[in-house]
């Protein structure tokens, strides 16, 4: 795993979501991830089949964000799972060894090794800056991306008001994956923002 990882908006219109997220991932995405924190259970289950055949087409990973039941009712490639949300252990317990499981360990060391032990696929660091979408407290360091890299062995994410420029230090420190929104789907190009994306792996 190494590149952007896409993160969905919480657009209600399946067929822009689809025709801007086809463009991105024409452009070189490593992981796309659904998330849509306000949709009906149907509208989620609309957008994520829709989601999943594409990703299909294109041979990227689809990550479902928080319902397990959805992931596994549209045969999704993995979870990612928040502080609040089942622990890793529990998701692994049920999807089984050869999906991926993401764990958001916000800048939280101790969090990233158990999520390690317990089966997570890859941790997710952040938030590092603030974000149009998110609301958190902007308080991880960047170098907590070097310490985690030696102290644990699956891939690490950074999250939270990621554009190209500023995640550079943060690809210097180790980083796999850089994840993104607003950067992407809100870029009068997406396809342009991803490939700026991409070279910070080049």
């Amino acid at each position: 795993m190494k590149g952007l990882y896409l993160v969905t908006p919480d657009w209600d219109d399946t067929d822009r979501l689809v025709t801007v997220t086809e463009a991105a991932l024409k452009a070189g995405v490593a992981l796309l991830q659904y998330r849509h924190k306000t949709a009906t259970e149907a509208l989620q289950r609309t957008q994520a089949k829709a989601l999943r055949d594409l990703c299909r087409h294109y041979e990227v990973p689809l990550i479902i964000n928080d319902h397990l039941a959805l992931c596994e009712e549209i045969n999704a490639d993995g979870l990612h799972v928040g502080g609040t949300d089942a622990t890793v252990a529990a998701v692994r317990s049920v999807i089984g060894p050869d999906k991926i499981i993401g764990a958001s360990c916000y800048g939280d060391l101790q969090r990233t090794l158990d999520a390690a032990a317990a089966g997570a696929s890859y941790v997710a660091f952040g938030g590092f800056y603030p974000s149009r979408v998110k609301k958190y407290e902007v308080s991880t360091s960047v170098d907590i991306v070097s310490r985690a890299k030696v102290t644990i062995s699956v891939p690490v994410c950074v999250i939270g008001g990621m554009t190209p420029e500023n995640a550079v230090p943060l690809v210097a420190e180790g980083a796999d994956l850089v994840a993104a929104i607003s950067s992407v789907y809100q870029h009068e190009h997406p396809a342009s923002a991803v490939a700026a994306f991409v070279r910070l792996f080049a």
